[in-house]
Order: C-alpha cells, then sequence, then structure tokens
C-alpha cells in the first residue's frame, strides 16, 4: 500500500511540474503564435497584398456571372472599403444600357464588424503579456473562450451574410452613393460570402393599388426573388428581375485560413488544459 500511495504521490508531483511548465511556458508560446497569425489577418482588412505599413493600395476587381449578361462592372477595392462601384445594367424590357458609379467623396465599408472582432481578439491576447502569470487551468480557459468568441464571430460576418428586408436595402446608405442617383425602381446590395463580393441589382416595379394580388411582404434575405414585395413610403412594390454577380476576393480567402487556423490553436490548447482536470477533478484546476 505505501508503495502504491509513493507512486501516486511521485506521478502527481510529475503531473503537477508538466502542469506548470504548460501554464507558465507553453500558454504563452500559443499565445504568441496566436497574436502573430491574427497581426495577419487584420493586415488583409487593410492592406492586402502588403506587409508594410502605409496606405491601403487600391485593387480592382470585374464583376462576372457565368448566367447572364445583364450586369456587367468593375469594383475598386481599397483595404475592407468599396472605393469605386462602376456598373453597367442592361434593362432586360427594353435593353436600354443604365451606368451608374459611386460618387467620388463616397466609400462603402464592407466588413468593419468582422476588422472590430480581429482587433478585440487581438486585445484579448496582449493583455495577458509575457510577463503575466497564469495561476489556474480556469483561467486560461476563460481567455481561450473569450478569444474563439471573437474570432468566431469575425468569421460568421464572412460566412454568413446578413439577411436584409426590401425596405432595409432600400434605406442602406448605399442607395445613395452613386451618380448619377439610382432610378426608384432599382435597388442596389453589396455583400461578402465567404471569399466573394458579390452584388446584387433589384429591378422593381409598382402594384396598382387595385391589383388583385394578395400583398404579402417578404421578411429578411440574402437574396430575394422575383416575386417579393414590400411597401416602401406610400407605394407597393415587387421585385420584376434579380440581377447578381460576384467577383473572387483573394484575401478574404486568406482571412479565412486564418481565423479557423487560430480557433484550432484555442481548441488544442483547450483540450490540453482539460486533459489535467482528468487527474484531479476533485480541486480546482
Amino acid at each position: 500500500m505505501a508503495t502504491v500511495m509513493a507512486a501516486t504521490a511521485a506521478e502527481r508531483a510529475v503531473l503537477e511540474e508538466e502542469f506548470r511548465w504548460l501554464l507558465h511556458d507553453e500558454v504563452h508560446a500559443v499565445l504568441k503564435q496566436l497574436q502573430d497569425i491574427l497581426k495577419e489577418a487584420s493586415l488583409r482588412f487593410t492592406l492586402p497584398g502588403s506587409g508594410t505599413e502605409g496606405p491601403a493600395k487600391q485593387e480592382n476587381f470585374i464583376l462576372g456571372s457565368c448566367g447572364t449578361d445583364q450586369v456587367k462592372g468593375v469594383l475598386t477595392l481599397q483595404g475592407d472599403a468599396l472605393s469605386q462601384a462602376d456598373v453597367n445594367l442592361k434593362m432586360p424590357r427594353n435593353n436600354q444600357l443604365l451606368h451608374f458609379a459611386f460618387r467620388e467623396d463616397k466609400q462603402w465599408k464592407l466588413q468593419q464588424d468582422a476588422r472590430n472582432h480581429v482587433s478585440q481578439a487581438i486585445y484579448l491576447l496582449t493583455s495577458r503579456d509575457q510577463s503575466y502569470q497564469f495561476k489556474t487551468g480556469a483561467e486560461v480557459l476563460k481567455l481561450m473562450d473569450a478569444v474563439m468568441l471573437q474570432l468566431t464571430r469575425a468569421r460568421n460576418r464572412l460566412t454568413t451574410p446578413a439577411t436584409l428586408t426590401l425596405p432595409e436595402i432600400a434605406a442602406s446608405g448605399l442607395t445613395r452613393m452613386f451618380a448619377p442617383a439610382l432610378p426608384s425602381d432599382l435597388l442596389v446590395n453589396v455583400y461578402i460570402n465567404l471569399n466573394k463580393l458579390c452584388l446584387t441589382v433589384y429591378q422593381l416595379h409598382a402594384l396598382q393599388p387595385n391589383s388583385t394580388k394578395n400583398f404579402r411582404p417578404a421578411g429578411g434575405a440574402v437574396l430575394h426573388s422575383p416575386g417579393a414585395m414590400f411597401e416602401w413610403g406610400s407605394q407597393r412594390l415587387e421585385v420584376s428581375h434579380v440581377h447578381k454577380v460576384e467577383c473572387v476576393i483573394p484575401w478574404l480567402n486568406d482571412a479565412l485560413v486564418y481565423f479557423t487556423v487560430s480557433l484550432q490553436l484555442c481548441q488544442q490548447l483547450k483540450d490540453k488544459i482539460s486533459v489535467f482536470s482528468s487527474y484531479w477533478s476533485y480541486r480546482p484546476f
């Protein structure tokens, strides 16, 4: 019995020494690795293609679709800001060509929320610098959970586009950024989906007061379909045509990879901490 107890005590001493090393050394090594990865991710939102400080360079992307040539155009990105949009729309009914572009004094921020979540994750990591001594595993788990929450939200901003109602799109500041002003029977929405920048143009027509159609306002959606109805001002409107074009943004794919790798590192560290809890689950770890 004494031998068994001695073995158990020796085993516990080894485990406690390993756990102290994990808390004092490996945790900080992982935090530093996470900081480096997320700083690279942050740069993708502000300085695509550049690893140095300075003004974000402009990049042009050609909009395209394999299903239609009704909409063509070029979008200009400066970091995560849409600094110019030059769009041509061929009207289906009469083949009239409409051209509209951003006013020169306007920019449209694409994913401010995603960048903010990355910045918050970096702040959480830097608040525990190399001199900070973690005292318990629970403290590390709490930090990892907080960082993972921010990273998950940042990734979701890129992978899950916002669902908007048609009145919300109509009220968006994006509609007031074009010169000449958009015709009253057009709505435009721009959003990110994974590594693509998508532009949708909705053509509308007014429903007559004596219309026999059953008016049912559409709810929120990423992409509305023809036949969707909504009320705007004193008018009832219906979507007659939908045109969607998109372009691949390479740095968005980079950002998604960085988010995934960071989340995996966080989870691996959590798993290592949790392994020790199974050895002495009767005490706080």
